[in-house]
């Protein structure tokens, strides 16, 4: 039966190993603490070079924080 296992579980097993693997790539971007960290580099950059205004570099910064705060809070349990 497993031969006929696999054929009739085929329809349920593709969608849920691709469901999977874009929830651990979601995880994975998420919980990267550096990847925020450049980020906020890179604003703090923006705004040093006058290439954005206070206003998007302060809404961005906010935005940032936020998220660099949840994955802390995540990843200690919160």
């Amino acid at each position: 039966m497993g031969l006929l296992d696999s054929i009739l579980l085929w329809p349920i097993k593709i969608p849920y190993s691709i469901g999977k693997k874009v929830h651990e790539m979601t995880m994975e971007d998420f919980l990267d603490e550096d990847g925020v960290r450049e980020k906020l580099r890179e604003l703090y950059m923006l705004i040093e070079t006058g290439k954005i205004g206070e206003e998007e570099f302060e809404r961005q910064e906010e935005e940032l924080v936020e998220r660099l705060e949840e994955v802390q809070a995540y990843k200690e349990g919160r």
